[in-house]
């Protein structure tokens, strides 16, 4: 059984924010046109397998802004995630285990004690 971290709450709050916007930014560019900028589109029957896309607008300018927003969030996070002085409490095997265990803190429900 993996050993209980405890994560020091600054670090919990990134990394439960960083989830938040990596599901954000994926949301919003499953919705978004396939290029950004517009494009006439194809259809190729010649090859093997043929491939057909249709002519899209683009992004807008406030969806270009919104996803440049939420990537540079996710690296900010992902940079502080990475240097939060906790690590350096930890070392070898156990530092790997701790970065792993906090990838999913927040996906695992919290334990009660046993019933007596």
């Amino acid at each position: 059984m993996a050993r209980a971290y405890e994560f020091p709450e600054d670090l919990l709050t990134a990394q439960e924010e960083l989830h938040q916007v990596v599901h954000t930014l994926r949301a919003l560019c499953d919705r978004l046109p396939w290029p950004v900028e517009p494009h006439p589109g194809f259809h190729d029957p010649g090859s093997w397998r043929p491939r057909r896309r249709p002519a899209p607008d683009g992004w807008s300018e406030e969806d270009q802004a919104e996803v440049q927003r939420l990537r540079g969030r996710q690296q900010e996070l992902s940079i502080t995630l990475a240097t939060h002085p906790f690590w350096e409490t930890l070392e070898g095997p156990d530092l790997v285990t701790a970065r792993m265990v906090l990838k999913h803190v927040h996906h695992t429900p919290a334990v009660d004690a046993p019933a007596a």
